[in-house]
């Protein structure tokens, strides 16, 4: 089991008054998963995907993270475990346009304290594994949206994470480099790699392994797309 949700809520305060976004959210995910999220505008997805990440925390339950209690810890020891199991892919790549795409992989690296020569040959490493070893010097603007996304997903992979939270990413890609994106997460995850995707495309979910469903905050018990490895959702 790499991560569990017990009863988990969140609620924001606006003016005097408690907002609820997530109820009672009981969710358990196990080493090796692919895992689909869909829900409508304001289901409380996107909040979700942000305890997921360590972005932000619990108003109410426990959420074990690799063992860890997650839920009471310190802005930065949060910016700890981010960096050392998980990986973010995002809808629009959020590539630093200044960067080469071998500079943009190693950036967590360097955040991480990792040293130069080291740092270097994980990120090549990296996106050698994405089919990108030719495009290492480009800068984002000389690359196409689906290559700007392997870069996104080579930076996501190159510490070597447990988990990639993958938020909406195919929604700024064509059909082609969207299937391509989805091939890729397929391997990624046959290298053991566990993978939670948010989409509100039932055709992108469809390649997971499982398809959970939230709506007014609340997670349904997710449908099996295909072989499922393991895993579950409760009400």
């Amino acid at each position: 089991m790499i991560l569990t949700l017990e009863h988990v809520c969140k609620e924001y305060t606006k003016g005097r008054e408690p907002v609820p976004v997530l109820q009672d959210i009981c969710m358990t995910v196990n080493q090796g998963d692919y895992l689909a999220i869909m829900g409508p505008s304001g289901s409380g997805k996107t909040t979700l995907m942000n305890l997921l990440g360590c972005l932000d925390v619990p108003s109410e339950g426990t959420y074990i993270l690799d063992g860890q209690d997650v839920g009471s810890l310190s802005d930065e020891a949060l910016a700890r475990v981010r960096n050392r199991l998980i990986g973010f892919v995002f809808q629009n790549f959020n590539l630093m346009p200044k960067m080469t795409a071998l500079d943009n992989v190693m950036l967590p690296l360097l955040y991480a304290g990792v040293p130069l020569r080291t740092r270097r040959r994980q990120a090549e490493e990296a996106l050698r594994l994405l089919g990108l070893e030719d495009r290492m010097h480009f800068y984002p603007n000389q690359l196409s949206g689906g290559q700007c996304q392997r870069v996104a997903i080579a930076r996501a992979i190159v510490g070597k994470p447990k988990l990639i939270l993958a938020d909406e990413p195919t929604g700024a890609l064509d059909t082609a480099s969207g299937e391509q994106i989805m091939q890729t997460f397929r391997t990624l995850n046959e290298r053991g790699i566990t993978i939670i995707m948010i989409t509100h495309e039932k055709h992108i979910a469809d390649h997971a392994d499982r398809i959970a469903h939230i709506l007014d905050g609340r997670l349904v018990e997710p449908e099996p797309v295909q072989a499922v490895k393991g895993g579950a959702f409760a009400k």
